[in-house]
This record gives C-alpha cells, structure tokens and sequence, in this order.
C-alpha cells in the first residue's frame, strides 16, 4: 500500500514480487531487488516512510516504521521496532563530553578519527588554548560532509528503537534495546571482520563507536568508544573516553579518561574524574570528586600503569606515579609522580605511605610490556591506527622520573627522620629504609635502561659509544628537555606545544604522527643530552647494572612460582 504511489520510485530490473505486506508513506525510492544477485533479499512486513532503499536490499518484520532513511545496497534490517532519522541529525558528531571534571570546563568534542592524544590536548589545555582547538575541530567535522546511513552490508537485527544512529558499512547491530544520536564507524578492510559493533541490551545516546565492540546490557550517555575497546557485561559510562584496547565490564565510569590499554573487569568498581592509561582496577576500586562544596570539580591523573588493590580508594585530586600500586585509603590528595615504580599504601588515618621503585623489582612488569603488543585488537583487525601507543615501560618519561626521584631521596636522607620514623614530603611519608632502596632500585632501573637501548641481542660492549653530545648549546638544551606521556604516546614536551598550537586537526596529527614515527631517533637525542659527560656510565656499569636489575626480577618470578608451588600442593587433593 502507498498513501501516494506517485512518489514511490523502483529501479527498473527489481522484482515486485519480493515486496510484500509493506506500506510506503511520503517519498521513497527503492532499487534493485533481484534474487539471482542477491538470494536474500526482499521487503517484507514492512512501513517505509520518506525513505531511500538500495539494491539487494533484505527488510523483514519492522514493527513500527523506518522513516527518513538511507539504507544502502545488501543492507539487513529484520525484527525491529522503529528505526528514524531528523533531516540534518548529528548522530553524536561533535557532541562535547564532559569528561574529567563533570561540571564541563574539560570538555571535548567527539568525532570519527579522534586520536587519544589530541582528546588529552582539548581535556587539559588552557581555556584560551581549548577553544581555538575547539573551533579547529568543528572546521574538520564540516570538512568531513558526513551522510548519516545505515551502511552498505550493514545488519540491524532485533532492535528496540533507534533514532538518529549513523550506521556504517559491514557494522552488525544485534538485540540493541535503545540507540539515539549516536554513530558506529567501521574502517576494517574488505578481507578482515570488522570489530565494530552493538550487541545486546545495549542502551546508548550521544555516542560515537568506532572499530570498537559494545554489548551484553552495556548503557552509555555520552562516552566515545574507540578501536578496540571491548564494554560489555552491564557496564555503564556517561561522559567518559576510552581509547585503545580498553577492557570495560560489570563496573561503572564517570567523567573518565580511559587511555590506551585500561581495564576495569569487576562489581562495585568505580572510575570517576581520573586519566589513566594501561591501568588495571582492582575490585571496588573507587574514587571521589565531588566534596558538596563546589560540586563534582576535582579530578585527578594515574599515570602509564597504575594498578589499584581489591577496595582501594583515592580522593581526587591527585596525581599517582607511573607504574605504581596504589592500596587502602588515600584522603590527602597524594602527589607520588615524582616516585614511579612505587607501592602505595593508605595509613589508618587515610595518609598515604610511599615505598617507592619497589615495583621494579617485579616480573609482572616485563610481562605486562611483552603481552600488550599480543593483545592489540586493532592490528588484528588490520584498522588504521588513530592511537599512538608506545608500550615501553622504560621511556624517557619514566627514566627520567627515576634519575629526579634519586635527586629528591638524596637531601631527604641527609636530613633525620620525624618523631614517628617517616620522612614527609608533600603529605605523603617514607621510611628511611625504603628510600635507601630506592636510590639502588632507581639506578638499576636506569642501567637496565640504557642496556636496552644500547646493547640489544647480539651487540658487543667493545663496538660501543655513548652518543655524542651535539655541538650547538641551544640544541643540547633542545634534546634535554622534559617529556610528557600524552594519553600512551611519549613525547618530548616541546612536541605537544607543537600540537597544541597547530593550526588544524590535521596539522596537529601530522605532528604527533611524525613524532610517533621518529620515537626511536628523539629518545637516542634525549639520552644523549639528559646524561653529560660527568654523568655517563660506562659499558660495563651499564651491563652490571643491567644484570643486577635481571636478578632481581628473577628473584621475584623465583619467589612467586615457589609460592604458587607451595600453594597448589596445599590445595591439592
């Protein structure tokens, strides 16, 4: 049936009698519907309004209607409630996510190909800065003349409602209850399974996914979810980012910014107001921003690899150092960046004691660097990579990390300890003992450092110099200068200015590209120029060093596996 069937078009060749039980309402288009072509194919038990159908198309049992649509060729939509588009929907493009601080004075725009290093950019740069990012950004999304579609291939099955979902190409929406103002992009090439898709129960508004998986309850207000990232298993997010290969089930997000590699499996686990990257929560961890006074304000940062204890909590803000442990309560909003490696632990009175460089000593971390290339789903996939991931846990970052930290322990342990035994600083306290370790710990850790770079499989320390310090003092305080990990990318600092200040999105991607793409190159410059001549340690201090390193962690996986021994045999029937 048609209220008008004058302006009801079929592409000549299609066959009519695979159009069956269906309603049509205002302008519609329909193409080639032929079986020889397309077995599948057919419109059955249908209500189309003001709708474009291509060829080889497969529409079955619509309860509602599809209205304002562009369905493209070999299409499938069986099994669904209602399905509609506005005129000109947005379909999430450009929506602003109110992530870190809840109350939106870090927010940042959304949009297919958003890299995780230019969302820190927009969440952490200055006002003034943000928002020429802000309209360098709406320039591209206008540049972009993006069609929203339910994509060629495409399959939407058992869905509830949709309104105003852009769908691409070859993306698979199965058993979706609700999906408004969002958008699911594909980029796997024709030979590969694209990751991209929406599974079931999943509620979502204002959102955009793209080569990421979502499903199994999952419900989302406000939240980008890029390649990789797996959600699933009831969790919930509302304006929160998650970059790379994050892992999102059972727990809730807030205002997060999930950086490459973070992960969340458990109950009762909140992340609110905090950056991460390759984090790893434990069960019930939690977070809190907001102390009644202001409202939701405070925010905080866990550097590259933090991971938290069963039932950790940490009052934000704070600023957690790379590769650390953070356990119990924290109340006094520590700053242990100055400690990497360090385990943190929350006194009774929720003061946090640091015992740092200890999580050096540990297997995991080796472990962790070797098995995170193995688990990126993107290559697998064969998508071009929007994140730059850099998965050393000795960068320059933490290198240089470790050689400030021995420059602070060093006038500490000059000084005598306070009343109760500790060292103060910051807030936080430190035994004497542990900050003796740390200045061995912290060296090795740099010696180990050096022979990584230096001296990899098969190079003699007799073929070796240290790289020679350019010439040009301007260069030397050029090389030398501070890194920074933006959101998984290690990059010198003056790098991100760069960015910062680039002229469009495009530049500014160029920009970080070239750096990704020439890491090795910057690195070898800055070790050249971070350690002078009065500094620099010799081949064979380098490899004793490095070797001491090894036997310490050899140490640990020796200790772990005679425990786990002894704790099987206790087990054992």
């Amino acid at each position: 049936m048609a209220e008008d069937w004058s302006r009801v078009s079929i592409r000549p060749g299609c066959d009519l009698s695979l159009i069956r039980d269906t309603e049509f309402a205002g302008d519609v288009s329909i193409g080639r519907l032929d079986r020889r072509s397309h077995p599948r194919c057919g419109i059955r038990n249908a209500c189309i309004e003001d709708s474009a159908i291509g060829d080889g198309v497969r529409i079955r049992n619509i309860r509602s209607a599809i209205t304002g649509a562009t369905v493209e060729d070999e299409a499938t939509i069986e099994d669904c409630g209602r399905i509609s588009y506005d005129r000109q929907p947005l379909c999430g493009v450009g929506m602003r996510v109110a992530v870190l601080d809840e109350t939106g004075s870090r927010e940042v725009m959304i949009y297919p190909g958003l890299s995780a290093q230019s969302a820190m950019l927009m969440a952490r740069a200055k006002r003034i800065n943000a928002e020429e990012i802000y309209t360098q950004t709406q320039d591209y999304i206008d540049s972009l003349h993006l069609h929203p579609r339910i994509g060629r291939g495409a399959v939407i099955r058992g869905c509830g409602f949709m309104h105003n979902v852009h769908v691409d190409h070859r993306v698979t929406i199965e058993g979706a209850r609700a999906l408004r103002d969002g958008s699911i992009f594909n980029n796997a090439p024709e030979e590969t399974t694209p990751i991209a898709c929406i599974g079931a129960g999943v509620d979502a508004e204002g959102f955009i996914i793209e080569d990421g998986r979502v499903e199994s309850g999952v419900i989302l207000r406000h939240c980008f979810v890029g390649q990789g990232v797996r959600l699933e298993k009831g969790f919930t997010a509302h304006d929160s980012l998650f970059f790379a290969n994050c892992t999102m089930e059972n727990g809730e997000a807030c205002a997060l910014f999930a950086g490459p590699y973070t992960v969340s499996v458990h109950k009762g686990t909140l992340l609110i107001g905090c950056q991460t990257s390759f984090m790893n929560a434990g069960s019930s961890t939690n977070q809190s921003n907001h102390m009644y006074k202001l409202g939701p304000v405070h925010w905080g940062v866990l550097e590259r690899g933090v991971k938290t204890s069963s039932g950790s909590y940490l009052m934000l803000g704070a600023n957690i150092g790379a590769f650390s442990l953070l356990m119990g309560q924290h109340k006094t909003h520590p700053d242990s960046k100055e400690f990497p490696f360090s385990y943190l632990f929350g006194d009774p009175q929720g003061a946090t004691v640091v015992v740092p460089a200890v999580m050096l000593r540990s297997c995991g971390l080796l472990r962790d660097e070797l098995k995170w290339p193995d688990r990126d789903r993107r290559a697998r996939a064969g998508v071009p990579l929007r994140d730059r991931v850099i998965f050393d846990v000795l960068n320059p970052v933490t290198v240089n990390a470790m050689i400030d930290a021995i420059e602070t322990i060093r006038p500490m342990l000059s000084r005598p300890a306070d009343d109760d035994r500790y060292h103060r600083y910051k807030g936080m306290k430190l035994s004497r003992a542990s900050l003796e370790r740390a200045m061995k710990l912290y060296h090795l850790g740099v010696m180990k450092y050096l022979a990584k770079t230096f001296f990899p499989t098969g190079k003699a320390a007799e073929e070796w110099e240290f790289p020679p310090l350019p010439s040009d003092e301007e260069q030397i305080e050029r090389d030398s200068g501070i890194w920074t990990d933006l959101a998984g990318q290690p990059m010198p600092r003056r790098v991100m200015r760069e960015g910062l200040h680039a002229e469009s999105v495009e530049e500014r991607e160029g920009i970080f590209d070239k750096a990704f793409a020439d890491y090795r190159q910057l690195e070898m410059r800055w070790i050249a120029a971070r350690f002078p001549e009065r500094l620099r340690p010799t081949a064979e201090e380098i490899l004793r060093g490095a070797a001491d390193f090894d036997r310490i962690v050899e140490t640990d996986r020796t200790t772990y596996r005679d425990s786990l021994s002894a704790e099987s045999a206790m087990l054992a029937l």
